[in-house]
């Protein structure tokens, strides 16, 4: 009997559209096994700028698709991701008309199970072995499917979440350099090119060395008629100083992965321009050289077409003069007093390593885009505080997907972010790149003094010692916010605006995957509930196991490197048992209709896709707690309120991402799979819904009356409570009585560790805190909120911080 997708296929050839129903033997499910973005062939309205095809199995054949621009919020929301199954309830298929023996399936409506797909459970073979299906006829157009989109007027992909990473296999990286006998005896130097530039002239060819590489920047939006719209920037220097080298368009593919820190290149038949006043440059004062800045040399596919020869480093002679590639590492201990801005590189082991998230990028004049980064702390033994590292994507994604506790991290021209009330911490630039272990040999600062002296340190420590100090995901938010909010009335202010509760819900049901928002609400707090863990889910860790001695892996960077599986398990945690309630929807997400449902269905389809949806029990704390002794506390006045309401938003809660988890070698590819954002294509190393289980004891649920009270929303508040959190780094401590106002104040239950003894202590009941929440009556606050959307219909309202009216000023800025 054929596949389901074979059978599909052949009824599309009597038919324009196919409409397949739950009860129909050929709407079976199949399996989402790759996703793939790129920038649409036109805009349409309301919707966004790209087009999506998704490939999928059904076991025996492979198909790839295109989805339909109203499915477009499926993938937004990480609710059509790659592993999971769908059942395909429309399709057609659509011929090229402006190309021959070309066509493809439309997926135009769908229905979305909420877990790990039942195909791929099952299936024995490897799904790129698979044979893709194709319409009798179109054989030829296997090949435009292999790594290009389905529309056939874009040559290639873009990453899935953001725009700043190479995707697929049209990214050189592997060419070999070249052995060529050069002849440099010909060439000009760059502080000839000032002179040269607004004059008649052949180029001579350059002979340079890179110091400085920038990320990627993807420049496409609708018209640009150009294949590859990109652009990348290094920094090159010869004997004579440094200038700025842009490597454009189809070039990047095929040279960006191939030019690196330490590349030595002769180039010919390049161009020179004025320089780009407005974008970003590092910081080089430390290489001690002349900088030319009045213009750039232009590499360019064509008109003219540069040659790009790129220079075995056994084929480089001293005798050329080129400068050896500096370093200006900096200690933690030394942070603390280099200034506002500075530039300057680190090394560290890493002990925790945030969920990656996203936010907008900001003056983008293209279509929308987001930038991708994660929170790091990295230690060096210089100081009794770790590197706080807010590190964005630096078109690496092989080093930033794998970047996890127990490795050594290196990040270049980081710039430093010092704040009032905060540790000092580090953020990327254009130019940073980052390094971690397996990636270290051969890189120029391998032979830096203070890479040496990180070396040796290292050398003195236990793993099973470093171990119990890792974490992983969890929310995590820096800097911390101020003792007073202020509101001010410049652009660029740093703290959270402020949002009126109806803005706050259309945040809410605009935020995509892993978005990450901060934003403050005023009005009073009315309801406060306590939230418990079910007791049979706390369970004690286990004993030590046997770990290795972290100094027989420290050997010199430039040469063999521990990697971070070899760290045994220090700890394990035991699952604990699902909760059976079946998850309550969260009410914003209502507003823009149910996302595990087909788009444009009707609302009776709709609703019964929502009954055959299973619930996600595991990946969510408990909602209620139906024991007669819930904890909780409401003002007076909260029923009557509550029956005026226009609108309740959210119904609170906290998730397993919500919590951050030790980090353990064995469970070390389901840890990284939980805090990375869900890949492109599906690998069998993907766990689906199996995730190592946290251990908390509870969280408190705050409804938030708006100040006009209109709308109301709930928020979940989890204090910190141990001096080993992540988020306990650089909290202001000032002493507090743990009453419910103080607590949401200060972030913490005070004391966190006693200061007589260096210890933890033990913190009030829960029971103790909701007992002082009566000063919350009739009480004018202003509440900072940070959302996050974790997938699905999963959207995390915190609260960071809760301001009393006395804490609160406007500054005008005229």
């Amino acid at each position: 009997m054929p596949s389901f997708l074979q059978r599909t296929l052949e009824r599309l050839s009597s038919t324009q559209c196919l409409k397949l129903q739950p009860e129909d033997e050929d709407a079976a499910p199949v399996a989402v096994i790759a996703l793939q973005r790129y920038l649409s062939e036109q805009q349409h309205d309301g919707l966004d700028s790209y087009s999506y095809d998704v490939t999928v199995t059904d076991g025996v054949w492979r198909a790839k698709c295109v989805l339909h621009p109203g499915l477009n919020h499926l993938v937004s929301s990480n609710t059509l991701r790659t592993g999971g199954g769908i059942h395909i309830t429309q399709c057609s298929f659509v011929y090229n008309e402006r190309r021959l023996g070309h066509g493809y399936m439309c997926v135009e409506k769908l229905r979305c199970d909420a877990r790990r797909s039942a195909v791929l459970q099952v299936l024995t073979r490897d799904v790129s072995s698979l044979p893709m299906l194709v319409k009798h006829g179109m054989e030829r157009s296997v090949l435009l499917q292999s790594d290009v989109p389905l529309q056939v007027s874009r040559k290639h992909y873009l990453s899935l979440w953001n725009n700043d990473d190479p995707e697929g296999d049209v990214w050189s990286s592997g060419c070999p350099s070249a052995d060529t006998v050069l002849d440099v005896s010909k060439i000009t130097l760059l502080r000839s090119l000032e002179s040269s530039f607004r004059n008649t002239w052949t180029p001579l060819p350059l002979l340079v060395k890179i110091i400085h590489k920038s990320r990627l920047r993807y420049y496409g939006k609708f018209g640009l008629k150009i294949d590859y719209p990109y652009q990348a920037y290094f920094e090159v220097a010869d004997q004579s100083g440094t200038m700025s080298l842009v490597l454009w368009n189809e070039l990047c593919p095929e040279f960006y992965q191939r030019l690196n820190v330490g590349t030595v290149l002769y180039l010919q038949n390049y161009t020179l321009k004025q320089s780009y006043s407005k974008r970003s440059h590092p910081q080089m004062d430390h290489h001690r050289m002349k900088t030319f800045n009045s213009v750039e040399i232009c590499l360019n596919p064509r008109k003219p077409a540069s040659v790009i020869t790129v220079i075995s480093p056994k084929r480089v002679l001293p005798q050329w003069g080129l400068p050896d590639v500096s370093y200006q590492f900096a200690t933690r201990s030394e942070l603390e007093n280099l200034s506002n801005n500075a530039a300057c590189d680190v090394i560290g082991l890493v002990t925790f390593v945030g969920r990656i998230e996203r936010v907008k990028s900001k003056g983008n004049v293209g279509p929308e885009k987001y930038w991708t980064y994660r929170w790091i702390h990295a230690v060096d033994g210089t100081s009794g505080h770790p590197f706080i590292l807010e590190v964005f994507s630096s078109s690496q994604p092989e080093i930033f997907n794998r970047i996890c506790p127990m490795t050594y991290l290196v990040c270049t021209q980081m710039r430093v972010c010092q704040v009032e009330g905060s540790l000092p911490y580090l953020t990327s630039s254009c130019e940073t790149e980052t390094f971690i272990t397996g990636y270290h040999k051969g890189q120029p600062y391998v032979s830096d003094p203070k890479v040496k002296s990180f070396i040796q340190w290292t050398k003195t420590l236990k793993d099973n010692i470093v171990l119990q100090k890792t974490a992983v995901g969890g929310y995590y938010c820096y800097p911390h916010p101020p003792k007073k909010y202020t509101q001010s009335t410049a652009d660029a202010s740093p703290q959270a605006p402020l949002v009126a509760v109806a803005d706050l819900k259309r945040e809410l049901e605009t935020l995509q995957y892993r978005e990450h928002k901060k934003v403050a609400i005023q009005g009073q707090i009315t309801a406060v509930r306590y939230m418990k863990r079910p007791k049979d889910t706390e369970s004690p860790r286990t004993g030590d196991k046997e770990v290795p001695d972290i100094s027989t892996d420290a050997q010199a960077i430039s040469d063999t490197h521990r990697d971070p599986t070899t760290a045994k398990q220090m700890s394990s945690l035991t699952p604990p048992s699902a909760s059976k309630r079946k998850r309550r929807r969260i009410q914003t997400r209502r507003a823009r209709g149910k996302s595990t449902v087909e788009g444009q269905e009707e609302e009776e389809e709709e609703s019964e896709s929502e009954s055959e949806e299973a619930p996600d029990v595991e990946s969510r704390l408990p909602l209620q707690n139906q024991d007669s002794d819930v904890l909780s506390w409401e003002s007076s006045s909260w029923t009557k309120q509550r029956q005026e309401l226009s609108e309740h938003l959210c119904e609170g809660g906290l998730y397993q991402d919500s919590v951050s988890r030790r980090f353990t070698s064995d469970e070390r590819d389901v840890l990284l799979q939980l805090v990375n954002l869900q890949p492109t294509r599906w690998a069998p190393t993907q766990t689906g819904d199996t995730v190592p289980p946290m251990v908390w004891p509870g969280y408190y649920q705050v409804t938030i009356l708006g100040i006009n009270k209109q709308i109301s929303v709930d928020a979940a508040y989890f204090p910190v409570t141990s001096s080993d959190e992540p988020r306990a780094v650089s909290l202001p401590q000032d002493p507090h009585g743990n009453t419910m106002l103080s607590c949401l104040s200060s972030s913490f239950l005070c004391p966190l560790i006693d200061a007589a003894s260096h210890s933890e202590t033990t913190h009030p009941e829960p029971e103790e805190v909701l007992v002082t929440a009566s000063e919350l009556e009739d009480t004018h606050v202003v509440c900072i909120l940070d959302l996050c959307h974790l997938g699905g219909d999963k959207v995390e309202v915190l609260i960071n911080k809760v301001y009393r009216v006395t804490e609160v000023c406007l500054d005008l800025v005229l």
